[in-house]
């Protein structure tokens, strides 16, 4: 199992598959490295993928300390490569996966090709926050509620009814995981809300793609000309129809662009 160890000490889990340029795959919040399964293979097969445990989930070590901040997890991901022996890869990061690789990209930018932002936004005063009836659904007591509440953000309707036809109580790797300690969920939640990239956003040199579903409210697409405006040269393409787990549920649309973006030109 490699482990690569952080500025401070903790230990962090990744695995690599696959073949070709490395492509880092980070996940959302309070999620581990099982976020990208569903579509993994699909990245594999013209890459060498890297997905990565935040501190906190999974086989990383787990800190209760002050350490939980999206700096903080872009520096472990620097730790990452360094222990694989990777001086420079792409980076796909989705959710608060995004908000990580906005930094990784800033302030590490001679270790990023080039840089897919998916279902992010850039935080603090000059992001689109999510509505009152949003946090209302997340916020309810019934723990079984507030898992139907965030499925139903994550997916269309009509998707989740064919799973449950196909595959009766299926997991799900975009709920959370189920192993992280309350404490440490409470950290992943205030590295998220702290998130302030917007001073940093105009230092990143890769060429990036913004991608988002135009029906997220989980975390707005509105936020996309804010992400493409801040990023000197940043492209842009929506999954029409698609909210927060667009990567998912609509794979079939958004992978293929996606690879071709990383494709070109390779890696110098």
């Amino acid at each position: 199992m490699p482990l690569a160890t952080a500025a401070d000490g903790t230990a962090i889990h990744y695995l690599t598959h696959g073949s070709g340029d490395p492509l880092v795959l980070l996940s959302g919040q309070s999620n581990d490295h099982h976020w990208w399964d569903p579509v993994r293979d699909a990245f594999a097969a013209r890459f060498t993928t890297v997905v990565i445990d935040h501190r906190g989930t999974g086989g990383s070590g787990r800190p209760d300390t002050d350490t939980y901040s999206t700096p903080g997890f872009a520096r472990d991901v620097v730790a990452v490569l360094d222990h694989a022996g990777i001086g420079r890869a792409h980076v796909y990061g989705t959710s608060m996966g995004g908000r990580i690789a906005q930094f990784l990209a800033a302030d590490h930018p001679d270790r990023v090709g080039r840089l897919v932002l998916g279902c992010t936004s850039p935080g603090g005063p000059h992001a689109v926050e999510r509505g009152p009836a949003v946090r209302a659904a997340l916020g309810q007591a019934d723990p079984d509620a507030v898992r139907r509440a965030l499925l139903e953000l994550m997916y269309t309707p009509g998707w989740l009814a064919e799973q449950e036809r196909l595959r009766p109580g299926r997991e799900y790797h975009t709920l959370g995981d189920p192993t992280m300690p309350a404490y440490a969920r409470r950290r992943h939640l205030r590295a998220s809300n702290r998130h302030d990239a917007w001073d940093a956003l105009p230092r990143v040199k890769a060429p990036t793609l913004v991608v988002h579903g135009t029906d997220d409210t989980f975390n707005p697409a509105a936020n996309v000309p804010l992400l493409a405006g801040r990023i000197p040269d940043a492209r842009t393409f929506l999954v029409p129809g698609a909210r927060h787990a667009y990567f998912e549920e609509f794979a079939d649309v958004a992978t293929e662009p996606v690879l071709a973006f990383l494709a070109q030109p390779p890696l110098p």
